[in-house]
Formats: structure tokens, C-alpha cells, sequence
């Protein structure tokens, strides 16, 4: 079982999720941020604007995708 906050999958706050893939914990951070949006929590809307950004560039979120996933294999 791995560890990372909602800050280091490229949320707002110090919420943990553990799991024992990168796509399970990716999959906790999504449904997170989906309940931080129906809440309209600001300072998670300001980390999804800056998501959606890096959207904009296929490659930028490839990348940024695979910067997460090599920080998540890399947890003890």
C-alpha cells in the first residue's frame, strides 16, 4: 500500500489516499475532486483550473500523468 495527498496528484489539500496501484489512487483523487467541485471549494476549483490547463496539451498531461505515476512507484 502506497501513500500521496491530494496536494501531490495535483489537488489543493492534505487529504491521503492509499492503494496499492496508481490507478486506484487516481481514481480516489478524481472522485475527491468531483466532490470538492459540487461543494465549489475554491481552492480545489483554482487546482482544477490549472488541471484543465494542462489538458489543453495532449503531451504536457501525458507527461504529467507519467511524473505521477514514476512518484508513486517510487514510495516505499
Amino acid at each position: 500500500m502506497k501513500t500521496m495527498t491530494c496536494k501531490q496528484l495535483g489537488g489543493a489539500c492534505e487529504k491521503e489516499f492509499t492503494a496499492n496501484t496508481f490507478e486506484e489512487i487516481a481514481e480516489m483523487s478524481k472522485k475527491h475532486g468531483m466532490e470538492m467541485f459540487q461543494k465549489q471549494d475554491a481552492i480545489h476549483l483554482e487546482a482544477m483550473n490549472k488541471m484543465q490547463e494542462l489538458m489543453k496539451s495532449p503531451d504536457a498531461m501525458k507527461n504529467w500523468f507519467e511524473s505521477k505515476r514514476k512518484e508513486f512507484e517510487d514510495l516505499d
